[in-house]
């Protein structure tokens, strides 16, 4: 029987005093043995960063209270220990890998200091000795050319890279168990495979235990042994992960695992063509020198041509920096480009913007971050009818009528226009951005990655919600993502993009059955049929 090295018993978080006092957690239970991968899965503001967070003691304390429960470790009662204590476990014994690398890492230390400050401090390193320790921890995470990259700093490094080098920083001293909160939700499909390979390996080399914090399911199916469920800062269902998915028992699991974004149903018939582009370039110069002179080019975008017609959707995916973004904005116009485009038969690229703005209504764009892309300031009636003001469309009364019928349409209540973005969840703020655009009843709407800072079952929502309102209004649709299952839930055809290039192109479920170019595959394996190995 594998040997027994956490265990959670009846866990509560309080934040705040008195009246304002918020429950987060509330009897949460759980053990974790050596060598296993146990899952914390559920929502945004369930309650799984917290219970991690509380296990290592980093909760604001004393604004975070325990009312009660136990965390042993080995043995040891962690919860209220002493900070002295505590300190002799954080990475010592179990390490952290948090969601985003660039916010853990400090940007004015090199990845050698950093790295070689967790082994100082826990090891007692220096000298020599630290610096092939530190080598020698960045080889086993799979970091390229390890010597030149030992002077980095962290925006030097890519995503990926930076990721690799925070396991490396929790793994210096070989702790017993990793936590690893959300590792891989920034990340492109490859590199997230590749990072979710990296710790099932290094779980197996290690004899480590792994607790994953995650809220995508897929994630929990390729890499967990077993799982707990949580909702309202309590755990709903707990068991082994081929047991869970086999026949969840608790609602809200099953719901969980039914939010997935369905299979695009029946193609609607092509309209007239919106928006097209042929051999489309954006190339930005680059500059050395004294006198600045030119010495080559950043191919963004290299030569792309495509064509949406009405009622229909192109998906455009690619790893980050293929030039997706900077393909939509050139076809809104948005940045210089070369090549043509084509609005409903118009060519538009060389257009000045005085010619450009009567378009404007017609082509929209809804982003990634909602609550970035709404003003704090203005209400979410404001906020909506800030393009009919722009564009003088309609009278006071009218312009009140047309927020309330966009509202509507995005699935939101009319009564809560005097409402601002704070005030509302993430899902309810995308549909804010949505109603913003659709308010002006385009008929081209670029969708930025409107759905990877969602939950699953939100992403679902929004999934839904973006077909009806296309069959409602015969929109076209461009929609870039990394996320291949919401990009084959809704995409006709699809473009593959690398290195500011295409890659492959054709009908979407032609390409996603049986693609053609390697990189094409490599993509497709990586977001739909990884497999990571357990030990």
């Amino acid at each position: 029987m594998a040997e027994q090295i956490l265990k959670v018993t009846d866990l509560g978080v309080v934040f705040g005093k008195g009246a304002s006092a918020v429950t987060a957690v509330k009897g949460v239970s759980f053990t974790l043995n050596k060598g296993e991968t146990l899952a914390l899965v559920g929502e945004s503001g369930s309650g799984k960063t917290v219970t991690a967070l509380s296990i290592l003691g980093l909760l604001p304390y004393p604004l975070a209270k325990h009312p009660s429960g136990s965390i042993l470790f080995r043995g040891e009662e962690l919860l209220n220990a002493p900070e002295e204590k505590l300190r002799k476990v954080r990475g010592n014994r179990i390490g952290m890998v948090f969601q985003e690398p660039m916010t853990s890492l400090n940007p004015l230390h090199n990845i050698e200091k950093q790295v070689g400050e967790v082994l100082e401090v826990h090891a007692n390193m220096s000298g020599e000795a630290r610096r092939a320790r530190v080598l020698e921890l960045l080889r086993l995470v799979g970091l390229p050319d390890v010597e030149s990259r030992l002077g980095a700093l962290p925006h030097e490094l890519s995503g990926g890279q930076r990721q690799r080098v925070m396991i490396a920083m929790s793994l210096a001293v070989n702790p017993d168990i990793l936590v690893a909160d959300e590792p891989t939700t920034a990340l492109d499909v490859t590199i997230q495979a590749q990072i979710l390979e990296l710790l099932a390996d290094l779980k197996a080399r290690l004899g480590m235990a792994l607790l994953f914090i995650t809220h995508d399911l897929s994630i929990v199916r390729r890499i967990a042994d077993r799982v707990c469920v949580m909702k309202d800062g309590a755990i709903v269902e707990q068991g082994a992960v081929a047991d869970i998915f086999a026949a969840p028992n608790h609602d809200y699991t099953q719901r969980l695992l039914a939010a997935q974004p369905k299979p695009k149903g029946e193609i609607l018939p092509a309209g007239e063509e919106i928006i097209a582009a042929e051999n489309v370039k954006v190339w930005f110069p680059i500059k050395r020198g004294v006198i600045r002179k030119v010495v080559g080019h950043i191919k963004a975008v290299d030569g792309v041509s495509l064509s949406v017609a009405a009622g229909r959707t192109i998906g455009v995916v690619g790893e980050s920096g293929s030039g997706k973004t900077t393909l939509g904005l050139a076809l809104l116009r948005l940045i210089s480009s070369e090549g043509e485009i084509r609005f409903q038969g118009q060519r538009i690229d060389g257009q000045s913007p005085r010619a450009l703005r009567p378009l404007r209504r017609h082509m929209q764009v809804v982003f990634q971050d909602p609550f970035g892309s709404l003003s704090p300031r203005l209400s979410i009636e404001q906020i909506i009818a800030e393009g009919l003001a722009v564009h003088d469309i309609g009278t006071p009364a009218e312009r009140t009528d047309r927020v309330a019928e966009a509202m509507h349409d995005v699935g939101l209540d009319p009564a809560m226009r005097d409402r601002y973005p704070h005030e509302f969840s993430g899902g309810q703020r995308q549909r804010i951005a949505i109603a913003r655009a659709m308010v002006l009843r385009p008929r081209f709407l670029m969708l930025d990655e409107p759905t990877s800072a969602l939950d699953v079952s939100v992403q679902a929502q929004i999934v839904d919600l973006l077909r009806d309102l296309q069959v409602k209004y015969s929109l076209a649709y461009m929609f870039i993502s990394h996320d291949l299952r919401v990009v084959r839930a809704l995409a006709d055809s699809l473009v593959v993009m690398k290195d500011g290039a295409v890659r492959e192109s054709g009908p979407a479920e032609e390409v996603f059955n049986a693609p053609k170019d390697p990189y094409t595959r490599a993509l497709m394996d990586a977001a739909l049929n990884l497999r990571v190995t357990r030990s």
